[in-house]
């Protein structure tokens, strides 16, 4: 009996490891990650602990792949959300509804901003942060203060994280609040926030 060829074992890894990043985040998102097990995890994806094992370290490395899954869902709804938009101000301001929009959701929010910084360590989760969404803010808020020096930067990076962090607490709220007109408050929220912080266009 000859080995399967190469390509096929591959993909057999490859849909392995996306089962367990889709059950997993299923589970972690409707009861969290302390409360979802190893065996849960195994039970729901139908695999033996040697294949979650050879995909990822243990629980933990499970989840921050979940959530780097998640971080990017978010950042391509920003790019859908700013495409063809020209005015940083305007591109910022509908980034940030399209982030808040997209990260609101219950099971979202409960992964991203509740389990998360919890979870992950402060690098790994400052790291998956940067890289689909606040980096992001931290550039345009730069941009539109007109930073040109080491000072200036600073002063828009600070400008920056007390917005990320409004924007955090506002999408805490909105999944929590849970009423169909909580999202457009959010989104009023946000627009007097960033009319306050930054120079008119």
């Amino acid at each position: 009996m000859t080995d399967a060829p190469l390509g096929k074992k591959a993909q057999q890894a490859a849909d392995s490891k996306a089962r367990l990043i889709g059950e997993a985040r299923a589970l972690f998102q409707a009861q969290g990650y302390a409360q979802t097990s190893t065996e849960a995890l195994l039970s729901a994806t139908g695999l033996t602990r040697g294949a979650l094992y050879h995909h990822f370290r243990d629980k933990k490395d499970l989840f921050a792949a979940v959530c780097a899954q998640m971080h990017g869902e978010l950042g391509a709804a920003i790019e859908v959300a700013t495409a063809g938009i020209e005015e940083p101000a305007r591109a910022l301001r509908l980034g940030s509804h399209a982030w808040l929009r997209a990260v609101a959701e219950p099971g979202r929010c409960r992964v991203l901003l509740l389990d998360a910084p919890a979870v992950l360590s402060s690098e790994e989760w400052a790291a998956q942060d940067a890289a689909h969404g606040y980096g992001a803010l931290r550039m345009a808020v730069r941009a539109l203060r007109g930073a040109r020096d080491a000072g200036e930067e600073l002063q828009a990076d600070a400008l920056a994280a007390a917005l990320n962090g409004a924007m955090n607490q506002l999408a805490r709220w909105c999944a929590e609040e849970r009423r169909p007109d909580a999202a457009a408050a959010a989104e009023a929220a946000i627009d007097a926030l960033l009319d306050a912080a930054l120079p008119p266009a």
